[in-house]
């Protein structure tokens, strides 16, 4: 915008200065020729009352000499040609329009006898100028022509000189229009750099970020850029109030799960002893556990959240997580292994994310799968990333497209569309990704869960795979 501006000055500029500045250098030319005529046309006036008193060649001659033109030898005059017959000592001519001739002459003998014969003045072209014929009566029928020489130099002296002033007024009017606009630009990009970085900040999470519209950061700036700012200001407002809302409506919904989940914990310590009477209570306890995090979650303050570590182990939290799982896997008389989990395989995502992934994935086997279907986990490590597989033996996708679409609310009965929504975007955020295909072993549905490593960790070395069927179990 800046060198647009400045090109759009020089251009402008540019135009106006043409438009005045050559008109001008025209007339100073035209200016100095009219100089060089008139002052040509005094010094032939000069000689008029000389010739009107005597056209004597001596006294003419002294009185050529008297002028500058006639001193510099640019000057002669065309005498008329005597009334009575010339004194044997007259002074001899080089003739001219019946009369002898007194100076240097240059133009021709017509052009002089035209002069004295029509009696008005003219200038006529001779080598290394112009002449001027001035006529001059000397008495009744007698005319006289002064000839005044104007040499080439004469009609552009001065102009060179004019025209070089007239550039440079041109160039230090380019000059000053381009430093004009580049202050002008410069406000103008500082005030849409400041803009462009408030909303990059409020983009990377920085919800205070706003941009100056009064004041002497905003003052230079142009109406509309103001209001833009103005607008964004708005934006980042209605932001931070709708995330304010939005964790209040979090917070209230949690909060009201507290006696649904007082209920279930009551009824889960009546149930006795037991593997599902103690898989129920662990369940409850975690339910509780994790409304808590979001009940304290949604109450703190983003910029207050204390800055903790990322990062946690994958093969520990599948070891957990499918621990979990496999004491409703024995009653429902599922088998199961899990391979590739005996490592440590770090990856940059929170601990409690990676668990609600993984109860996700293995959820969804549980709720989508009949009784008695198997279900395998693997873990494998390469050097930039973690994958996640979980397969089963039921009956597979129909449609992986449109079940990587469930987040969107198109999810089956007694599911909310989110399960997979939310391991796609654990996957993401590390710069994994989620796919959905065949298991080749168990011929049912595989979902391949990829987690980038952070940058700057020890790459992981690839873990072996175990072989799945030794590993099953009831």
């Amino acid at each position: 915008m800046r060198w647009a501006l400045i090109k759009a000055a020089v251009a402008g500029t540019t135009m106006v200065a043409l438009a005045f500045l050559i008109p001008l250098g025209l007339m100073v030319q035209q200016t100095a020729r009219d100089h060089a005529f008139t002052a040509a046309e005094r010094q032939a006036a000069a000689l008029g009352p000389a010739l009107a008193i005597t056209t004597d060649q001596i006294a003419i001659d002294r009185a050529l000499a008297s002028t500058d033109a006639g001193g510099q030898g640019r000057m002669a005059v065309h005498l008329p040609a005597p009334a009575a017959p010339a004194a044997p000592d007259a002074l001899p001519g080089a003739g001219g329009p019946g009369g002898p001739t007194i100076g240097e002459a240059r133009a021709a003998a017509g052009d002089v006898s035209t002069a004295g014969g029509q009696g008005r003045s003219f200038t006529v072209e001779v080598p290394g100028g112009y002449a001027l014929l001035q006529p001059v009566a000397v008495d009744t029928g007698r005319t006289a022509v002064v000839e005044v020489f104007v040499a080439d130099g004469d009609l552009t002296r001065g102009v060179s000189t004019a025209w070089l002033v007239l550039s440079g007024v041109a160039l230090g009017l380019v000059a000053i229009s381009v430093l004009v606009a580049d202050r002008m630009g410069g406000r103008i990009v500082a005030s849409a750099r400041r803009l462009a970085g408030a909303a990059r900040s409020l983009g990377a999470g920085n919800l205070a970020v706003r941009v100056p519209v009064d004041g002497r950061q905003a003052a230079g700036s142009p109406e509309e850029l103001r209001e833009a700012a103005h607008a964004f200001n708005t934006m980042a407002d209605r932001v931070v109030q709708l995330l304010a809302a939005e964790r209040e409506l979090a917070a209230d919904l949690s909060h009201r799960l507290r006696t649904p989940l007082t209920v279930l914990r009551l009824n889960a310590a009546s149930l006795g002893e037991g593997d599902a009477a103690d898989a129920t209570r662990h369940a409850v306890s975690q339910l509780e556990r994790e409304v808590d995090q979001i009940i304290r979650s949604a109450r703190r303050d983003p910029e207050d959240a204390p800055a903790v570590a990322v990062g946690c182990d994958v093969a520990e939290v599948v070891r957990e997580r499918v621990g979990f799982w496999s004491a409703l896997a024995e009653d429902e008389g599922r088998r199961w292994q899990l391979a590739g989990a005996d490592r440590a395989t770090p990856v940059p995502v929170q601990r409690a994310d990676l668990a609600a992934t993984v109860d996700a994935l293995l959820g969804n086997v549980f709720r989508h799968t009949a009784v008695g279907t198997a279900f395998s986990v693997d873990v494998l490590a390469t050097e930039t990333s973690v994958i996640v597989l979980v397969g089963d033996a039921g009956p597979g996708f129909s449609d992986p497209a449109a079940a990587l679409k469930r987040g969107e609310g198109h999810g089956g009965e007694g599911s909310t569309g989110l399960g997979l929504d939310i391991v796609r975007k654990l996957a993401e955020s590390t710069g994994g990704d989620l796919a959905l295909g065949r298991s080749a072993v168990l011929g049912g549905a595989e979902i391949r869960l990829r987690l980038r490593t952070r940058p700057d960790g020890i790459p992981a070395r690839a873990g072996r795979r175990r072989s799945r069927g030794a590993l099953f179990q009831k």
